[in-house]
Parts: C-alpha cells; sequence; structure tokens
C-alpha cells in the first residue's frame, strides 16, 4: 500500500514557512506513517511590493493563487494566518480549522533609550502599514507620524533604523513565532489597540468534499478561538471591510460566553465608534453581526465611505 502523503500549501515568507511547518510537525507526530510535504507558492501580494495593496485588492491577494492550486488538486490544505483570510471562499474550499491563538497583542519596537511610546517625542515617527493601528494611536496621540512600512518582519524592524523611525509597531504572535522577543520593547494593551480580525490564529483551508483529508486535520481546531475569531469575522463581514480600513475586532471567551468588542474609525482616529456584547459561543457569528449593525446605527457607514473614497488611499497588508 502506498503511503499517504499531505501536501500542504504556503506562501513562501519567513512566517508564512514557519506557520506552515509547524502543521506539518504535528501532522507528523498524530501520524507518523504519514508523508507531509510543503509546497511553496507565490501570491500576488508576494509580488507585489512597491504599491499599497489596498489599491489593488487587498486581503485576497495573499490566498488566491493558493486556493486556485488546491481546486486544481496539486495541494490538500493550505495553511494561512487568519488575517489574510477573506471572508468569502471560492466554490468548493472551506475553512476546516482555526488554531490555538498565539498572543494576539499588537507589540512596540522602540528606538534605544525608549522604554514607552508614550515617552516618544512629539512628532515622532511610527511605522506601520496597517490602518487600524494608525488610527487608534492617533485618537490617543494625534501629533505622531505615521509612517508606511513594508515587508516581512525583519525587514520592518530594520526599518527602524533604516528610515530614522523612532518606533515600529507589529503582532507579538509574529515575533515569537519567529524568536524576536528580546526585540519587543513594549505591549500595547487590546483597549489602546484592538487587534486585527484572527490576529495570533493559523487558518487551514481545504476542499469540503475531501472527507479523508477532513478528518485528519480537524484535531487543530482549537473550540475557544473559533468561536471568538468566527465572531470577528462576522463582524468584518457585515462591514465589508478588510485591511484597507480601520477596523477592528477582539474576542474573547469565558464561561461559555464570547465578548466580542469591534472598533471602526477614520484614518485620523478623530471619528472613531467601539462598542462591546457578551453572548452564548454557540451564537458567535450572530454577536458578531450585530455590535457590526450597531456599530451601522452609530455611523460606522459614512465613516467607512469617507475612508474609501480617501484620496491618498495610503496603506499596505500588514502580514505582522
Amino acid at each position: 500500500m502506498a503511503k499517504k502523503v499531505m501536501r500542504i500549501g504556503t506562501r513562501a515568507s519567513e512566517l508564512a514557512l514557519w506557520q506552515a511547518n509547524w502543521v506539518k510537525s504535528e501532522l507528523e507526530k498524530r501520524y507518523p506513517e504519514m508523508e507531509v510535504t510543503l509546497t511553496k507558492i507565490k501570491t500576488q501580494g508576494d509580488k507585489i511590493l512597491d504599491v499599497p495593496l489596498a489599491m489593488v485588492g487587498g486581503k485576497g491577494l495573499f490566498v488566491k493563487e493558493i486556493e486556485e492550486a488546491m481546486l486544481r488538486g496539486e495541494i490538500d490544505i493550505a495553511v494561512h494566518s487568519m488575517k489574510d483570510v477573506p471572508t468569502i471562499f471560492p466554490e468548493g474550499l472551506a475553512l476546516r480549522c482555526i488554531t490555538e491563538r498565539e498572543d494576539c497583542r499588537d507589540i512596540v519596537v522602540l528606538r534605544p533609550g525608549v522604554t514607552s511610546w508614550k515617552e516618544l517625542p512629539q512628532g515622532a515617527r511610527i511605522g506601520t502599514s496597517a490602518l487600524r493601528r494608525k488610527a487608534q494611536l492617533l485618537h490617543l496621540r494625534p501629533d505622531l507620524q505615521m509612517i508606511d512600512i513594508r515587508g516581512n518582519v525583519q525587514t520592518r524592524i530594520h526599518k527602524l533604523t533604516e528610515d530614522n523611525l523612532d518606533a515600529v509597531i507589529l503582532a507579538a504572535a509574529g515575533m515569537h513565532r519567529l524568536g524576536y522577543d528580546a526585540q519587543i520593547g513594549e505591549y500595547l494593551p487590546v483597549q489602546i489597540s484592538i487587534p486585527a480580525i484572527g490576529q495570533g490564529a493559523l487558518g487551514i483551508e481545504s476542499r469540503i468534499v475531501d472527507d479523508e483529508i477532513n478528518s485528519l486535520i480537524d484535531f487543530f481546531n482549537h473550540p475557544e478561538t473559533d468561536w471568538a475569531v468566527r465572531g470577528e469575522r462576522a463582524f468584518l463581514k457585515r462591514l465589508e471591510g478588510g485591511c484597507q480600513v480601520p477596523i477592528a475586532c477582539h474576542g474573547t471567551v469565558a464561561n461559555g460566553e464570547l465578548t466580542l468588542t469591534g472598533f471602526v474609525s477614520d484614518c485620523e482616529g478623530v471619528k472613531c465608534l467601539k462598542t462591546s456584547v457578551t453572548g452564548p459561543v454557540d451564537q458567535c457569528e450572530q454577536l458578531g453581526t450585530s455590535i457590526a449593525d450597531d456599530l451601522l446605527i452609530q455611523g460606522a457607514g459614512k465613516i467607512l465611505n469617507e475612508v474609501y473614497q480617501h484620496e491618498t488611499f495610503n496603506v499596505g497588508k500588514e502580514d505582522v
């Protein structure tokens, strides 16, 4: 009998490969008789390095080619950062598992001699590609200069000196996974910087009809993270947002209940809306939709329309 092989599709960035290799290792531990291979796929988002990605399509640019390879039968599963995964899937594919979440917070890498972003001088230069991060920090410190940066984790850290920045904001999860903990100057509480939808969690996508593969990977799904992220994604889907607008949502689970906090802002952090809701975990998606509706009633639609029409539309994809 031929040895069972499972083929994992992944982007080729350092962080994406870490994530795919972690899934590979867990599969090999659970199924020692199975061969697990990685297929590196360059997505359109990886090829476009000099244009803000929101101007050429946003989130789907980091998964489209991988999904096409799966539909052609070239790979069996795909491993994604949940932040990269659109809320709508091609026919025949679905998000099968959401892994246990890493630290979901944002972190700040600070220039030497500074211990907190709050200590930075007036007009300090902050590097980040994420509008949600810019908006939330500008809401607290409108004097800050927000500088667009792109690239992988190491590239962004190097921007601190290369671009004469005072601080760079990244995701804690990527820093931990790649062993850059020593570079972390400060963790931003979620009350200050609400994370991106799905931040810190991995998603495993597969073909809906592939019962054998699906049964082999189901152990990856972490119920508490699944409930929280599905609620966050329902919020995102209702607002029809993505990485090109200042939207954030964070879910936590305790005692069988999910608490979701949603955030919508303009690019400058002046017009900000935030609301929270708590309810049973089995209503996670309804809860996400309900807080989105609450924000729409408060004027979120008008704010987001203004953002979409913003003439600069100057934002890149936040890989980490």
